[in-house]
């Protein structure tokens, strides 16, 4: 869980709060609290009272995105920081065309990948 930099935050359109993540999965927030814990989320702290929030495109109709969680382990793997991530996934692509998190939730998975694994070359 990392504070957030104004420069990133911008590039987020919107963010959710645990519960609001809870409400929205019909999980428990103890729950979505594993899912950062476990890599599957990535929730930074934002605002003045530093609540930890998660990028509202990670979810889509009640579901962590499909391929969201794939992505983040390839660029965990490449060595990035969660804020390198959020960077990475919401900085747009003209080969996309669209931002990866957007690509991701058009069901683009695989394209958004491809470009992960390049990261690691």
């Amino acid at each position: 869980m990392t504070e957030i930099d104004a420069k990133i935050d911008a590039l987020v359109p919107a963010w959710l709060t645990l519960p609001d993540v809870a409400e929205r999965l019909g999980v428990e927030v103890t729950r979505v609290r594993q899912l950062v814990k476990e890599g599957q989320l990535i929730a930074v702290r934002r605002g003045e009272n530093r609540v930890l929030q998660v990028p509202e495109e990670f979810i889509v109709d009640g579901k962590v995105v499909k391929g969201l969680v794939g992505t983040l382990t390839l660029l965990k793997d490449d060595g990035f920081s969660d804020e390198e991530m959020l960077e990475w996934l919401f900085t747009p692509d003209p080969s996309l065309p669209g931002t990866p998190a957007r690509a991701l939730g058009e069901n683009r998975g695989t394209e958004v990948k491809r470009r992960a694994q390049a990261l690691a070359v």
